[in-house]
């Protein structure tokens, strides 16, 4: 009984190290991963492992796994425009390493590539495209300043094995002083273009005043004539017609009463 209990023990401990020995010699890449095997005495293989279970000799060699999903990364950066003016600028990439090329990046550049590339070739780029571009253009044309940071970005990280998906300008504004120029140059456009309103405005009066002026030259012109030919006939049918408007005024007052001419007429007075 002993020996079969010894017997077990001896295997129990034989499975155990046989299943560590195993444990070590594997290891898993993850979906949307690649590895990239050290051997240390080979150095870094150029062979790139894909997706699954793999081996690899415990001790000797010892895998480095790589995420070759793309990732956004945000790059704030302060630069000038064409005219001087201070720019600050915010450029969101989605980028991913190129798997084949792994083992360089990895022996080059290092695991945290995006953390030693990215933001140097961000800000070069972007100050060299940026300088094109005076502060209203920047504004006007973002779209082409956008396309022309993406292709230009795009060639610069390609050098590095890294693939762009996506570039894009996420947020642009400017200095104080151009803020407040801005503002002004606004607030003078709304000041001219009211004192084009009121000048226009007097241009209209003076016209309306110059017709008005017009019409009664050639009325006075006409009573003139007209006078000339009738004489005083017209003068006489002008007072019939006052004198018919004023009757028919005061025909329609209460407070006026008609007294009869010739007749007497009893005004009872309060004593």
């Amino acid at each position: 009984m002993a020996k079969l209990f010894e017997s077990i023990g001896k295997l129990g401990l034989a499975l155990a190290i046989g299943g560590g020995v195993v444990n070590s010699a594997l290891f898993n890449v993850d979906a949307g991963h690649r590895a990239v095997i050290f051997d240390r005495f080979r150095g870094v293989q150029d062979i790139v492992v894909g997706e699954g279970t793999h081996f690899l000799i415990p001790w000797v060699q010892k895998p480095i796994i790589f995420d070759c999903r793309s990732r956004p990364r945000n790059v704030p950066v302060i630069t000038g425009s064409k005219d001087l003016q201070n720019v600050n600028i915010t450029l969101r990439i989605l980028f991913r390493p190129v798997a084949t090329q792994l083992p360089r990046i990895f022996t080059s550049i290092g695991e945290d590539y995006d953390e030693r590339v990215l933001p140097s070739i961000t800000t070069e780029v972007l100050k060299a495209v940026v300088a094109r571009f005076d502060a209203g253009e920047l504004i006007t044309q973002r779209e082409l300043v956008s396309r022309q940071v993406s292709e230009d970005l795009t060639e610069r990280a390609s050098t590095f094995g890294l693939i762009l998906d996506d570039v894009s300008l996420t947020h642009l504004t400017f200095g104080k002083e151009f803020t407040e120029a801005v503002e002004m140059k606004q607030v003078a456009q709304q000041e001219a273009e009211r004192a084009r309103f009121v000048v226009e405005k007097a241009e209209q009066q003076k016209q309306a005043a110059i017709i008005s002026a017009e019409g009664d030259s050639q009325a006075a012109l006409l009573i003139a004539n007209s006078l000339a030919v009738a004489g005083d006939g017209l003068v006489e049918l002008r007072k019939l017609e006052a004198a018919e408007d004023i009757a028919f005024q005061l025909s329609r007052s209460r407070n006026v009463t008609y007294l009869p001419s010739g007749q007497g007429t009893l005004l009872q007075l309060p004593q």
